[in-house]
C-alpha cells in the first residue's frame, strides 16, 4: 500500500452480523476417522467438538431443521481426483473411498436418513451439488460445524456467503489441530464472511425453527 496513504479505521465496517436466516440446514463437515482418530496422518484431539456438533445434531433434529454430512474421498489410488492438494498435503491415501479414514467417526449422532455428501477438495461447494440442493429446498442460512476452521470450515463460509446463503459458524463445534489458526480463522470470518455464533445461541434458534 502507498505509504501516502492514509488508513482510517471506521466503526461498523467489519464483523457486521448477518443474522439468522428463516430456513436453515445444519452442515456437519469432514467429522471423518481420518481427522478424528489417534494416530492417523491428518488427525488431532476433536473430542470436544464432536460433542457439541452432537448438541447441534439433536437440537436439529428436534425442531426439523435439516442435517447434512460431509467426508472427503478419492476414488483413484493414484490420489489424481485430488489433484495438486495430494502434492501439498500427505496423509491423503486414509481419504480413499472404502478406507476407514472416510467413515464418519462413530462418536457422532448421525440417523441414517441424512445424508453425505462426498467432496474432493476444502469447500463443501466446490465440485458438488451444495448449492442445488439449498436451493431446490428454500435453504437461506447454512449453520457450520467440523473441521478444519483454517481449512474446509472455512473455504466453506467463504463460497456460502459468495453464493448467496448466510454462513453461520458454531464457534464450540469447529476446530483445527493448531490452536493459532483456529483463532486466527474464527476472527477472519467473523469479521469479513460469516457470524460466528455460540452453541447454544444457534440451539435456542433451532427451536423457533419449524422444519
Amino acid at each position: 500500500m502507498n505509504a501516502d496513504i492514509k488508513q482510517t479505521e471506521v466503526s461498523g465496517t467489519f464483523g457486521r452480523r448477518l443474522g439468522f436466516g428463516a430456513r436453515p440446514l445444519l452442515l456437519v463437515i469432514d467429522i471423518a476417522r481420518a481427522f478424528t482418530e489417534e494416530g492417523r496422518p491428518l488427525a488431532s484431539d476433536c473430542s470436544a467438538v464432536i460433542e457439541e456438533t452432537n448438541t447441534l445434531v439433536r437440537a436439529a433434529r428436534l425442531t426439523g431443521v435439516p442435517i447434512m454430512h460431509t467426508v472427503v474421498a478419492y476414488d483413484d489410488a493414484n490420489l489424481s481426483d485430488a489433484g495438486l492438494w495430494a502434492l501439498k498435503i500427505g496423509g491423503q491415501a486414509d481419504l480413499l473411498s472404502g478406507s476407514s479414514g472416510v467413515e464418519l467417526d462413530p462418536r457422532l449422532d448421525r440417523h441414517p436418513s441424512e445424508p453425505i455428501l462426498v467432496k474432493k477438495y476444502a469447500s463443501c461447494f466446490f465440485g458438488t451439488d451444495l448449492s442445488s440442493r439449498l436451493t431446490a429446498s428454500g435453504r437461506d442460512t447454512v449453520v457450520i460445524a467440523g473441521l478444519t476452521t483454517s481449512g474446509c470450515v472455512r473455504a466453506t463460509a467463504v463460497d456460502a456467503i459468495q453464493s448467496g446463503f448466510r454462513p453461520i459458524i458454531a464457534r464450540q463445534a469447529v476446530g483445527d489441530r493448531w490452536p493459532d489458526a483456529h483463532a486466527q480463522s474464527l476472527s477472519d470470518l467473523q469479521a469479513k464472511y460469516a457470524d460466528v455464533v455460540d452453541v447454544s445461541e444457534i440451539v435456542q434458534y433451532f427451536g423457533g425453527i419449524c422444519g
